[in-house]
């Protein structure tokens, strides 16, 4: 049996989250989502074998790779969303991409890499922002400090101590004002860093079109050495320019730069949507877009199965990263995808079509409720918004009816109607004198609504 061994954690965010049972992840997602138990449920698992994953000592941990999974179902039943709320939930670094985006590069799709690249950049800026904040309370002490210099200047060398006294009372004065805020307005004159004319440069590979701004500009650096320049800035506007300044002097970029490959290797998500429309056509097809379409799926296939990426950061593996791959195959089946990739997400889950119950529980139950939403926006002009019960049930019904004569777009569809349903109130609600109380029930919907729904032809343009 494999040994068990304490888990290396990340950040005390990630401890938290590694805690977490499936149960409790699928309850997670439920304050977001509504239905799809066995979407969450796979996710969940697969999400918890990552724990179980970095419990296993070596030599069979490597031999335990993350089981990649297929969403089947159509637009709008919540495949992004399962998969954007569990990296959220977990602090990890997510990737949303097109498969169809990798046919535009290429006759064969030759930049399926850049997906690896991006989820690089991605990981670095959320290892980067947390480093920030956790130095943060130390570099607005420097920006204060810096901004007294500028405002009062700097100490009087060989002054007396009377000269001394007053500069620093006169420094505490201003240290006060600053903090009350009297002084945002006030122009200071700072040094800032002239942005390089490399910091961005393209250079095209075999493999694309690779970035390689940082790494360039650090190289050039060390012939051309940085010029600094004076700019008037107000208070308000220096305060951020500075506190970049000061926190790039506190943070340790390399540790960044390794803990970011770490984090990505081992907790990233790629989520590739559309995956069935370069699956259309079958692997019959050997003409045409057909060819194309199936050299993207050849090319996905090392990186579904792991291989090394280079990134600006260093050499990426994949072998751990999860791969959730979702279409709604309504043009084409699974099976259309060549065997290999087929192979590569041995996770089928089927997402089932929204029915009018999960349109109403999906406008009242999430902690991000669409009515939530814009009872949010409405109070801050003054009006209280409710929804009664039975107006629910009837944009509920008509979203619902609405999908089935028309296409099926999902929960797309409450955004469409709760927009023309909202139109009237959210044009006419600046002009209130007062504080109000508005109340939405199934009359007011039926009259905003019924006439636009019944008529087909001008649903097709406005709902």
């Amino acid at each position: 049996m494999a040994e068990i061994i304490e888990i290396n954690a990340f950040s005390e965010e990630h401890t938290n989250a590694q805690e977490l049972s499936p149960r409790q992840i699928v309850a997670e997602l439920d304050r977001y989502i509504v239905g799809q138990e066995e979407a969450k449920r796979a996710v969940a698992i697969a999400l918890r074998n990552r724990v179980r994953r970095m419990r296993v000592r070596d030599p069979i941990r490597k031999e335990i790779l993350p089981k990649n999974i297929l969403m089947i179902g159509p637009t709008g039943v919540g495949k992004t969303e399962i998969s954007r709320r569990l990296a959220s939930l977990v602090k990890a670094p997510f990737l949303k991409v097109e498969a169809t985006k990798y046919t535009e590069v290429g006759y064969v799709g030759r930049d399926v890499e850049s997906m690896i690249r991006d989820l690089a950049e991605v990981s670095v800026q959320m290892v980067r922002q947390e480093a920030i904040e956790k130095i943060k309370h130390e570099a607005e002490r420097a920006v204060e400090e810096r901004i007294l210099d500028a405002l009062v200047g700097a100490a009087p060398v060989g002054a007396d101590e009377e000269r001394h006294a007053s500069w620093r009372h006169t420094r505490e004065r201003f240290r006060e004002r600053l903090r009350a805020g009297q002084l945002e307005d006030y122009y200071i004159e700072i040094r800032v860093k002239r942005e390089s004319p490399f910091s961005q440069v393209n250079v095209f590979s075999a493999e694309g079109i690779e970035q390689m701004g940082v790494d360039m500009s650090e190289l050039l650096e060390k012939f051309m050495p940085p010029v600094f320049i004076n700019k008037r800035l107000k208070i308000r506007e220096a305060r951020e320019v500075l506190f970049n300044q000061e926190a790039d002097k506190l943070i340790n970029h390399d540790e960044i730069k390794r803990q970011a490959l770490q984090r990505a290797e081992e907790l990233g998500i790629i989520f590739i949507d559309e995956i069935d429309k370069i699956a259309a056509g079958g692997r019959e097809e050997r003409y045409g877009p057909g060819v194309s379409r199936q050299g993207v799926q050849r090319d996905l296939l090392p990186i579904l199965e792991g291989s090394t990426v280079r990134t600006r950061y260093g050499n990426l593996r994949t072998d751990n990263i999860l791969f959730i791959a979702a279409g709604a195959f309504t043009m084409a089946k699974p099976s259309d995808l060549i065997p290999e990739l087929q192979g590569r997400l041995p996770i089928r889950v089927e997402l089932k079509p929204l029915t009018k119950e999960d349109f109403r529980r999906i406008l009242k139950e999430p902690e991000d409720a669409l009515t939530k939403q814009y009872q949010a926006l409405m109070a801050t002009e003054g009006l209280r918004l409710e929804f009664t019960d039975d107006a629910l049930d009837a944009i509920a019904e008509i979203a619902f009816q609405l999908n089935e004569r028309l296409e099926n777009i999902g929960a797309r569809r409450l955004h469409t109607v709760m927009e023309k349903l909202m139109e009237d109130i959210a044009f006419e609600t600046c002009d209130l004198p007062e504080p109000k109380t508005f109340t939405i029930d199934a009359a007011y919907v039926q009259a905003k609504l019924k006439g636009i729904v019944e008529d087909l032809d001008l649903s097709r343009y406005i709902l």
